[in-house]
């Protein structure tokens, strides 16, 4: 269970990753407070967005690592944070922020990411 409770902690902090990363970019425009914010007040925010990230990704690879009793490698805990970093960053950007398309390209790259995972996660 420890490695379903990393990929759960994992995504969730993604979530707040992404709102502190790019919503400044789009979404947050879009409440009037926030659109008077100059860049100091618009980093301060994104850093409060991103304590959260770190609220729950700390735990998440604590959790999934071999070292302590969790089911992964570092090297798969890094693939694994990429390709949900990816994933919760394109289903925002499409159906959350509507500002981009996914396209054929897309999803070559993602085809390509979990041929990564396949290949860290092999044994050799």
């Amino acid at each position: 269970m420890k490695g379903v409770y990393s990929l759960l902690l994992l995504t969730i902090s993604n979530l707040f990753m992404t709102f502190a990363w790019y919503g400044h970019l789009h979404l947050f425009k879009k409440m009037a407070w926030f659109a008077k914010l100059g860049l100091f007040g618009v980093i301060m925010v994104s850093w409060g967005l991103a304590l959260f990230e770190y609220i729950f990704q700390v735990p998440a690879n604590r959790l999934g690592y071999e070292g302590n009793g969790g089911p992964f490698s570092l090297f798969q805990l890094k693939v694994i944070q990429e390709v949900i970093t990816l994933t919760v960053f394109s289903l925002c950007a499409v159906f959350v922020f509507k500002t981009d398309k996914l396209a054929w390209n897309h999803v070559v790259g993602f085809a390509l990411l979990v041929a990564a995972v396949y290949v860290i996660f092999k044994k050799w």
